[in-house]
């Protein structure tokens, strides 16, 4: 199984493969527009529009599991383009955990372990993907995007 085998449902409903990002470093982040750590959509970005050129995608990837979001993706969306000023690719909302949780965030869970295991434990957890769709990192909801730039540039063509 490889990250490439999952697909991803935008705002609008549409399903799109995450093969499309194939040779890019992929940033995958479970998002809330309510959440006290929202301050982050300005750093995550400033990584996106710093290194997008150099092979680098944000995904961002609401969850209301928290109780942290809008009623919907498409709110959700609207309220990260207008009040944050985000232009990096969002999506439906999802759970992040448990036995509802989206596929995606599965595999990224299970293929790697945080402060208290493998589940998520607050959003804005971050997992970070080579250009050769490895996960490569996981990053907690208080590390601050740019705490990891440097780990970023690793994976891009700088």
């Amino acid at each position: 199984m490889s990250i490439y085998d999952f697909t991803a449902v935008k705002p609008d409903g549409s399903i799109y493969p995450l093969r499309e990002y194939e040779g890019k470093a992929m940033l995958i982040v479970n998002t809330a527009t309510k959440c006290g750590l929202r301050d982050q959509f300005d750093g995550l970005e400033k990584l996106y529009q710093k290194y997008e050129k150099d092979g680098l995608v944000v995904l961002g990837f609401p969850s209301d599991q928290f109780a942290q979001e809008l009623d919907n993706a498409e709110e959700a969306e609207q309220s990260c383009r207008m009040t944050y000023g985000v232009t990096f690719p969002m999506h439906d909302l999802v759970k992040v955990n448990g036995k509802n949780a989206d596929p995606l965030f599965k595999y990224l869970t299970e293929n790697s372990k945080g402060l208290f295991g493998s589940s998520i434990k607050w959003n804005f957890t971050k997992f970070l993907i080579d250009k050769e769709g490895n996960l490569v990192a996981r990053f907690s909801p208080k590390d601050k995007p740019e705490t990891f730039d440097q780990e970023i540039q690793k994976y891009l063509e700088v």
